[in-house]
C-alpha cells in the first residue's frame, strides 16, 4: 500500500488498527468497496465524505480507475490536508461538501459512492436527495453503512469492549446500550426501534454514533428515490447483513 495513503488519519485507526479484528474488518471493506467500484473505470466518480480519501487513492491504484475521481468532506482542514497528500495524483480533486450544491456539480458523475456516513448524519433525507441531483441519468450510487441490528451487533458490542481493554484507538460518540436497547436492536424490523443520541461537539456539530442505526430504515429512503440493484455485506460476503460487519445498497437513478 502506498505510503501516503498509510498516513491518512483514518487509515490509520483502520487499516493498521492493533486490534486484529478490527483491521481484518476494514480491510476487507475496502476491498468489497474496490470490487463494487469495478464499472467506474473512465468514468467520473464522486466519494462524499470521503475521509483521507483511503478509497479514491485505492481506487485510482486499481486496473478500474476512473477518469476522475473528486471526493467531498466537512471539514476545511481535512480537505486540505486531501489535496495536499494526493498532489502528485491529477485525476484526484477534494471539494467541501456545500460547494456541491453549484452547478458545476450538478448531474456530472457517472457514480456517487458514501461509506460510513449515512449512520452519522441527522438527515439522511437531504443527502439522498443532493445525490440524486448530482448524478446523471442512469447513474449509480454506492451506499456502506454498518449492521448495527441483528446478531451483529451483539458481537459488534463484544469486540468494541475486548478491543478497549487492549488499547485500541477509541471510537468516540459510542454511547452504552442498555440490556433492553440490546434486545430490541437484535430484534429490530425495519422501523427505527431505539432513540438514537445526538451527540454535538465544541462547535456545534451534530451527529449520531452507532447505537441504534438501522440500515433498513435507510434502504427505504433509499428506494424512494432509486431503482435498488443489489444488497450485499462484508466482510463475509456469503452471509446476510445480518450477521456481518458492514451492509452495501447499490442504486441507480431513475
Amino acid at each position: 500500500m502506498d505510503s501516503t495513503i498509510q498516513e491518512g488519519h483514518y487509515a490509520k485507526k483502520q487499516l493498521r488498527n492493533p486490534f486484529a479484528l478490527i483491521r481484518w474488518s476494514h480491510h476487507a471493506r475496502f476491498a468489497k468497496a474496490i470490487e463494487m467500484a469495478a464499472g467506474f473505470k473512465g468514468k467520473r466518480v464522486l466519494d462524499f465524505g470521503c475521509g483521507d480519501a483511503t478509497f479514491l487513492a485505492l481506487l485510482s491504484d486499481s486496473p478500474n480507475a476512473p477518469a476522475a475521481g473528486v471526493g467531498a468532506e466537512i471539514e476545511a482542514k481535512v480537505v486540505q490536508s486531501n489535496r495536499e497528500r494526493f498532489a502528485s495524483r491529477p485525476s484526484l480533486s477534494f471539494v467541501l461538501q456545500p460547494e456541491l450544491t453549484g452547478p458545476a456539480h450538478q448531474g456530472q458523475y457517472d457514480a456517487v459512492t458514501c461509506m460510513e456516513v449515512f449512520e452519522h448524519v441527522e438527515n439522511q433525507d437531504a443527502y439522498l436527495d443532493l445525490f440524486n441531483q448530482l448524478l446523471r441519468p442512469g447513474g449509480q450510487v454506492i451506499i456502506s453503512v454498518p449492521v448495527e441490528t441483528g446478531p451483529a451487533v451483539v458481537v459488534k458490542q463484544a469486540a468494541r469492549q475486548v478491543a478497549g481493554w487492549m488499547g485500541a484507538p477509541h471510537y468516540p460518540g459510542v454511547a452504552p446500550y442498555s440490556w433492553g436497547d440490546l434486545t430490541r436492536s437484535v430484534f429490530a424490523g425495519d422501523t427505527q426501534h431505539v432513540k438514537r443520541p445526538l451527540h454535538r461537539d465544541p462547535d456545534g456539530f451534530a451527529s449520531y454514533c452507532h447505537k441504534g442505526f438501522n440500515w433498513k430504515v435507510l434502504r427505504g429512503k433509499i428506494a424512494q428515490r432509486f431503482e435498488i440493484t443489489s444488497i450485499s455485506a462484508s466482510p463475509l460476503g456469503w452471509l446476510p447483513p445480518g450477521i456481518n460487519s458492514q451492509v452495501w445498497i447499490s442504486a441507480r437513478k431513475r
